[in-house]
């Protein structure tokens, strides 16, 4: 990881507008970036087209279309490469199924959600743009429940990262991150009750 200090100031600068401040921040958060990238293909199909550095580029190319003072911190930094990350990897998966007309679409399969601790485990799989939808469905119904799924199973935050980012206390982060994974499991199981 960067220098914590060093990445700090470089926020801030770019935060600020100051010249140069965005062709520093690219080295400092460069590995973060394609860490976070990696762990988010390790959830996809092993056959997946899209490699780790493209989906870290992609990333990149549309975080530095924010406008200046958009990103808060390093974890609000993440947070939204974790999220531009999941919409990348819907629309690869959107536009493969629709080349293949439901075939080859990027999927997860429910273990990888269920080590993350979003849902429980069983054996069937779910399309990347499926599960995109699902989390927009859970924007509609509760916009920070979504927050909280987005932070911990997609940028892998901790509680307390979470609860900084969205400033709330980490005790509403247990509670929405456990109704949350309840609600998408019953969803995406058709209504079953979640394991204990």
């Amino acid at each position: 990881m960067a220098d914590p200090e060093a990445l700090t100031d470089t926020f801030l600068r770019w935060r600020r507008g100051e010249p140069g401040a965005l062709e520093a921040l690219l080295p400092r958060v460069y590995d973060e970036l394609r860490g976070l990238a990696a762990s988010h293909m390790r959830r996809e199909r092993g056959d997946h087209t899209l490699q780790p550095t493209a989906l870290a580029h992609e990333a990149w190319l549309r975080l530095i279309r924010l406008p200046d003072g958009a990103v808060q911190n390093r974890l609000h930094f993440f947070a939204l490469a974790a999220q531009a990350m999941r919409r990348i990897l819907a629309d690869h998966a959107r536009r493969q199924r629709a080349a293949k007309r439901g075939g080859g679409a990027a999927e997860m399969t429910l273990e990888i959600a269920d080590a993350a601790g979003l849902i429980s485990s069983g054996d069937r799989t779910v399309a990347a743009d499926d599960l995109d939808a699902l989390i927009e469905d859970l924007t509609r119904l509760d916009p920070r429940q979504a927050q909280v799924v987005e932070l911990r199973f997609f940028a892998g935050l901790t509680v307390d990262e979470t609860a900084e980012v969205l400033g709330i206390s980490p005790a509403t982060v247990k509670r929405d991150w456990l109704v949350a994974r309840a609600w998408m499991h019953r969803e995406l199981r058709g209504g079953a009750a979640p394991d204990a």
